[in-house]
């Protein structure tokens, strides 16, 4: 099929009161069990669910209805959609189809075994669970703990191998440390100036205090003479005293 049913228990309901398909035809189109499909035909099943017809949904032709009536093994074929409709983008909390709900706390117990670095928040998007569940799991207090079983959850269907990527990935750097845009800029002291300079190695003794501030170039500093500079500092004074 090109594309998922529309409604498949209501399009049932159509299909066993309009038509004459068996039951196992009607099963497979709507992928539903035939015992679920006799439950509509005997009200025990879907009975507050209004009818919808494939055949105005454009899903089926009355002819591949007909066709499939004269020929019971005949497998109803679905109708290519006239019009596409681009598949929307997740936005909130994953929803989690309920055939795969019971399946989380294998999923939950598969992550907290495999990456223990992810944080319950990471667990929570990537099998859509709650934070009481992940510590009942973790902790072995869960009601069916004993018959859990640690299962991949992409394999699972609850979410996909880039997701988990993604979510492992960050924990991962939250785990060595913060990432450099949250680190920022750092002021060297002026010991540590000194140490990454400390390749010129004429700079000793009290002369440190000095080198770390001189912030002229470097063929500048390597002329600097201290004895020079308080001559010149003096000689002003001593003409004026003369």
């Amino acid at each position: 099929m090109s594309q998922p049913l529309l409604m498949p228990k209501a399009t049932a309901v159509w299909l066993v009161d309009n038509t004459a398909l068996s039951f196992e035809q009607i099963a497979a189109f709507c992928t539903l069990h035939p015992l679920e499909v006799q439950g509509i035909a005997d009200g025990d099943v879907a009975g507050g669910i209004m009818g919808a017809s494939p055949i105005q949904n454009g899903q089926l032709t009355k002819e591949e209805i007909e066709k499939a009536e004269a020929d019971p093994s005949y497998r109803l074929k679905l109708s290519d959609p006239k019009v596409h409709v681009p598949a929307s983008k997740r936005k909130g909390p994953r929803y989690t189809p309920i055939s795969r709900r019971n399946e989380r706390p294998n999923a939950i117990k598969w992550l907290v075994r495999n990456h223990p670095e992810l944080k319950d928040a990471q667990i929570m998007r990537l099998v859509g669970t709650t934070k009481s569940t992940i510590d009942s799991v973790r902790e072995s207090t869960h009601w069916n703990a004993a018959n859990l079983a640690a299962m991949d959850p992409v394999t699972l269907g609850l979410c996909s191998q880039i997701d988990l990527d993604m979510e492992v990935k960050r924990a991962s750097k939250g785990s060595t440390g913060p990432d450099e845009a949250e680190e920022g800029t750092m002021l060297m002291t002026a010991e540590e100036a000194l140490a990454r300079s400390g390749s010129r190695g004429h700079v000793q003794g009290e002369d440190n205090e000095f080198a770390a501030n001189d912030h002229r170039p470097e063929h500048a500093q390597d002329d600097f003479n201290a004895d020079s500079v308080f001559a010149k500092l003096k000689s002003p004074k001593n003409d004026s005293d003369n």
